[in-house]
């Protein structure tokens, strides 16, 4: 018996729970999705760049938490996803929520920009994905859940790099469903349009704020697609727009 069963009450060996991989899992989404997977039950592992991890996020023996990972490292990755199905005895779900973004114009702006958003978005997904397919490979239900955008699909004004980069991510979920959808896994993305944030309430104060879209629903579509219940669904790309 490894760390994925105990004894059920007819003493047949039963699964405890999923055990979740979630990378950005200190930032808004990412808290969001850690609290309701725990209430689904869930065993988690909680991989954030950050050193220090948030107030309220979940604890206990069902909890590993990873700080100070750089992902943009293959090896920490490695490290970091490894770490998680030695303490839980194997990997069900990578849900890669980390990422990040900046508004900038071409003309006005820096050309690191663009390399730094595809370090956070693309490579961060790739290098989690890559360590973690050796592991969802043997569970019975693998699952990859990628966080994407609606804006690149049309990018506007200011949106080249970040959209260039979440572009990457839409191709990256694409082939990687083609990749493994002989093994059992799938791999999906959500395209949220714009999330409700403190941080993005400060950058836009006039804006209706209850057309954007909330954490905690964006959260309930990742739920499902890292769900047994999603094996029918591979390569979607999956807007989450609100009322935008």
């Amino acid at each position: 018996m490894d760390g994925r069963d105990k004894p059920g009450h007819d003493g047949v060996s039963i699964v405890a729970g999923r055990v979740f991989a979630i990378t950005g899992a200190f930032g808004v989404l990412g808290s969001a999705l850690a609290r309701a997977a725990a209430a689904q039950g869930h065993r988690l592992a909680l991989i954030d760049y950050a050193a220090d991890a948030p107030a309220g996020l979940p604890s206990g023996g069902d909890v590993l938490v990873q700080a100070g990972v750089d992902l943009t490292a293959a090896n920490a990755a490695g490290a970091a996803i490894d770490a998680v199905a030695e303490r839980f005895g194997g990997l069900d779900a990578l849900l890669n929520i980390a990422g990040g973004f900046k508004w900038e114009t071409l003309a006005g702006g820096s050309m690191e920009s663009w390399y730094a958003l595809y370090r956070l978005n693309v490579l961060t997904a790739s290098n989690a994905s890559r360590s973690a397919i050796p592991h969802l490979k043997r569970s019975a239900a693998g699952r990859i859940v990628n966080v994407g955008s609606n804006a690149a699909l049309k990018a506007g004004l200011g949106m080249g790099a970040y959209a260039a980069a979440k572009a990457g991510v839409h191709s990256l979920t694409q082939a990687l469903a083609d990749e493994l959808k002989d093994d059992g896994v799938t791999v999906n993305a959500v395209l949220p349009s714009i999330i409700d944030t403190p941080a993005n309430r400060a950058d836009m104060p006039k804006a209706d704020v209850s057309t954007w879209v909330a954490p905690d629903d964006l959260a309930a579509v990742i739920l499902f697609l890292a769900s047994e219940e999603a094996r029918a669904v591979t390569g979607a790309l999956v807007p989450v727009t609100g009322r935008v």
